[in-house]
This record gives C-alpha cells, structure tokens and sequence, in this order.
C-alpha cells in the first residue's frame, strides 16, 4: 500500500473539498501566471499544502492556509475594487471558498487531532 495519498476521502468533507481546490487553484495559478514569481510560488504553495493536507501533514495545513490567504490578497491587490466585477468576482470567490474551507472549525479541529 502507498502511504502517500493526493486525496485522503476519510478526512472531513471540508479538508477534502479544500484539498480539491488547492490543486485547482494551483494548477489555474500556474496557468495563469507562468513566469510572474508570486503567482508561481502561490501556486507551488498550493499544491504542496494540498499534498500536505491530503497526508495529513501539519506543515501541510499550514503552508495551504498561507498560501491561500496569499492568493487572496493578490487577487485584491492586483484588481483593487474592480476584483468585484465580472469575471474576476468567480476567481475570487473560489479564492475566498478555498480560505473559509481550511479555516472552517470542523477542518481546524481535525487537523489540530490528527495531524501529525
């Protein structure tokens, strides 16, 4: 049997979602932004918490939760107000979703038990 999973479905149903999208958001990061050093790091940051998360790593928890909040914040920073507007409004969301699923207490519970 492997020990390293990508996906872990006998974690919570809000670790897995945000597991999900942290690859998601990783993979449209690195679409996105090919060659701007922020936006790739997020995106590494993404799929490495994921990873983390999916193997229920502390590290893991906590580099997608800086991570996420990071993509966040350069998605406010880059389109100001204008993030609001259509079509960046969707990205943004799924940025904020991808926050509220980590930080969601039931998520925070389980990994402050389990995680190793």
């Amino acid at each position: 049997m492997n020990p390293h999973r990508f996906l872990n479905q006998s974690q919570p149903q809000t670790l897995v979602n945000a597991t999900l999208l942290c690859y998601f958001e990783a993979v449209f990061a690195l679409l996105d932004g090919f060659g701007y050093a922020p936006l790739m790091i997020i995106a590494v940051g993404l799929a490495a918490g994921g990873y983390g998360i999916a193997n229920e790593l502390k590290w893991g928890y906590a580099v997608a939760t800086v991570a996420a909040v990071l993509n966040a914040a350069l998605w406010v920073y880059a389109y100001r107000i204008d993030v609001l507007g259509f079509p960046q409004i969707i990205s943004f969301a799924f940025a904020v979703v991808l926050i509220v699923l980590i930080l969601h207490p039931t998520s925070r519970d389980y990994q402050r038990i389990w995680f190793k």
